[in-house]
């Protein structure tokens, strides 16, 4: 449960950097996680990154699925 926490707190971390960068706000909160911190010259230099995301059809895993379209 807390390593999912942990996982889940990057996520968010990752989504605020890529909105960050999208709006061209004057301040990206890269060192707010270790993984925005590592993928800081991926997310911000010159580099294409690309997110690859699965969903599944199944509809107890509708709700899942609806979150990881959002996040995409």
């Amino acid at each position: 449960l807390e390593e999912a926490k942990k996982i889940n707190l990057s996520l968010t971390q990752l989504g605020l950097c890529i909105k960050s960068l999208v709006e061209s706000k004057s301040h990206v909160p890269f060192r707010d996680s270790k993984l925005t911190f590592f993928l800081k010259e991926s997310l911000g230099g010159n580099s294409k990154t690309t997110l690859i995301c699965t969903t599944s059809k199944k509809y107890c895993h509708i709700e899942e699925s609806v979150q990881t379209l959002k996040f995409a």
